[in-house]
């Protein structure tokens, strides 16, 4: 009986409950880049038609973390390595500015905002569960380009911080095993203080710093895992 409910729940829930978990599996890399997904096998699992698992894909798409081929099948986006050069250059552009306007605009609600997401930061590093933590990292950083008043900036910093959560995920994992560094607490403690005391010269080289902080980890994580196989992309593809 509890199982036909739960069956029940899960068509009720549509393409969202289809969408959201997949999001989950893909961030959390439960769901390996290259990774074929098979429309059959998952509405199968989620107990739906093809249909809304068609649209829970479709909007995965539209986020950049599936990738629809030529020959109608799906595949989990490959993380692309030849390319995170680029996207830790637009990162730190962004960082930088948004953590800049947020020291000369924010206001008093917004830095009872921004304290309030590094607790939840704090929180989540103590769970050690990446999924939670990668989220309630970009959490933190939106609330410091909510208080820099520009929406335009906010929302081209949200779409690199949703890119890069699969990184970042490999980036708390490295730093778990060897120990080498910290998970990024104490940089969100100093960004929140700059911010506090309008220092924008400060709050930038914190910016940059923390975005150097994070593509040196990732690239060590490269270096020590590139020869073990792990699937950070899949050549040609998404071709």
């Amino acid at each position: 009986m509890e199982e036909d409910h739960e069956i029940k729940r899960v068509r009720g829930s549509g393409s969202k409950l289809a969408y959201e978990t997949i999001r989950d599996e893909i961030l959390s890399l439960e769901l390996q880049p290259g990774q074929l997904l098979d429309e059959t096998t998952l509405a199968e699992r989620f107990g739906m038609s093809r249909s809304p698992i068609r649209e829970a894909l479709i909007r995965l798409a539209g986020e950049e973390l599936v990738v629809m081929l030529a020959n109608r099948s799906t595949i989990v986006a490959p993380i692309d390595i030849t390319s995170f050069p680029k996207y830790v250059e637009a990162l730190d552009i962004a960082q930088r500015m948004n953590t800049r306007l947020a020291a000369e605009l924010r206001s008093d609600a917004d830095l009872k905002a921004i304290a309030k997401r590094q607790k939840d930061f704090e929180a989540a590093v103590k769970s050690g569960k990446h999924l939670v933590m990668s989220e309630a990292n970009k959490q933190f950083h939106m609330a410091i380009a909510q208080a820099g008043k520009n929406p335009y900036l906010a929302s081209f910093y949200e779409r690199l911080l949703d890119q890069g959560r699969r990184m970042l995920h490999l980036h708390f994992a490295y730093l778990e095993r060897t120990h080498d560094g910290y998970l990024l607490t104490d940089e969100h403690a100093e960004m929140l203080e700059a911010i506090r005391a309008r220092d924008v010269a400060r709050a930038d080289v914190l910016a940059h710093a923390h975005t150097r902080q994070f593509r040196d980890n990732f690239i060590d994580f490269m270096k020590e895992n590139y020869a073990r196989g792990v699937p950070l992309a899949m050549p040609g593809a998404a071709a």
